[in-house]
């Protein structure tokens, strides 16, 4: 199939060189050279529409159109939009119809997908369920925009540092362990929000210039660096909420009191509750049959009149729309349902407000990082 043959001329992986090293506060600054081949910027590879029968795009400038083999087809004016369609297996631009195509703006134009701008150039492709587009966008120029869709701008500099190291980490280990051969990640809450020019501010690209090229590793290996909101109070080791234990992934004191959802409380009648979690009825206990050390809850048993239900802490969360699954349920008068809960996210990694916090103590972001990542490293990628 086209996305198949695809793969094999866009697949691409780099390998790197441990140089030299020294300690700062249990951390450690590494530089680490990276080699990639041809381009001399370091791309992402961001889905950022996938299965869609349709999508528009544009550019700012005028843009190049490009088949797969790099011909240039034509030239798209700048500011106009156009459809790109799924048909049969292939995908149609105007007049063109074949495997894949290009749209690249000239003179640092920024490219239009869907509904938004991004910065770099896009190859649309078709995949097995419609159309697959793609934003190929500098690594360092990717952050800026997903530190505005990640943490609130306003907060110190120091915090969104340590965002911004995180953000590369992350992106560069599922770069480096993408399963998908067409791209890196997504651009949605499942793997880091990603929405192009709009949520780039002075912050974000402040915080992003002040640790260009820096990265989290363990064993001279880049870290999958998860991050969350609020853990409330304390974070988790990651095998106790997933499954595969890592070293740097550890349970380590939180500083998130005071976030604000440190601490919530959900309220649903009786009839809201039988409509999220249908077979029970009215609930009449609720007992966690397992629970992380920390009081997540893996599986809990629902009895109700009606029948008796064992689900997982995430399809709860899922159902009742619940910050975490660090939380209680307890019956209230007429049969309602009260939800006590703590932290918002996995609760694994870098604690958002608990750097907002630190931050804002006076710690720098080196020391946030070491917090939360244990026995990490420091390093600096360089691109040839």
């Amino acid at each position: 199939m086209a996305a198949e043959r695809l793969s094999k001329l866009l697949t691409f992986q780099f390998k790197s060189l441990l140089h030299k090293s020294s300690p700062w506060w249990g951390a450690f600054f590494i530089w680490l050279l990276v080699v990639l081949p041809a381009r001399a910027q370091l791309e992402l590879r961001v889905a950022i529409r996938n299965g869609v029968d349709q999508v528009t795009l544009g550019s700012s400038t005028n843009a190049v159109i490009r088949d797969v083999a790099g011909q240039a087809l034509w030239q798209l004016p700048g500011q106009q939009a156009m459809q790109a369609n799924y048909t049969s297996g292939q995908v149609a631009f105007g007049d063109w119809k074949g495997d894949a195509f290009w749209v690249e703006p000239s003179e640092d134009g920024y490219v239009y997908i869907g509904d938004r701008w991004y910065r770099g150039r896009v190859l649309v492709i078709p995949a097995e369920a419609g159309l697959l587009a793609i934003n190929y966008v500098d690594l360092e120029a990717y952050l800026y925009s997903v530190l505005g869709g990640e943490m609130p701008t306003s907060w110190p500099l120091q915090a969104l540092q340590a965002q911004a190291v995180a953000a590369r980490s992350y992106a560069l280990y599922k770069r480096q362990n993408a399963s998908n051969t067409l791209y890196d990640v997504g651009g949605t809450t499942s793997w880091q929000v990603y929405r192009g020019l709009i949520d780039e501010t002075e912050s974000t690209h402040a915080a992003v210039d002040a640790t260009t090229g820096q990265v989290l590793t363990y064993g001279g290996q880049i870290i999958e660096a998860v991050f969350h909101s609020s853990s409330g109070g304390y974070t988790e080791n990651v095998e106790d909420v997933w499954t595969q234990p890592l070293p740097y992934l550890r349970g380590v004191k939180d500083f998130d009191e005071g976030a604000p959802v440190y601490e919530w409380v959900e309220t649903f009648t009786a009839a809201q509750f039988r409509q999220r979690i249908p077979g029970v009825g009215n609930l009449v206990a609720a007992v966690p049959e397992r629970t992380t050390p920390r009081g997540r809850v893996v599986t809990m048993r629902l009895q109700g009149d009606a029948g008796t239900r064992v689900l997982s802490g995430d399809e709860l969360r899922s159902a009742l729309g619940l910050r975490s699954t660090l939380f209680s349920l307890n019956i209230v008068e007429g049969g309602g349902v009260q939800v006590y809960g703590r932290g918002f996210g996995h609760g694994i990694g870098l604690s958002q407000w608990g750097a907002y916090n630190l931050a804002a103590q006076g710690y720098d972001y080196r020391q946030i990082l070491a917090h939360y990542y244990r026995d990490t490293a420091l390093a600096r990628i360089q691109v040839q």
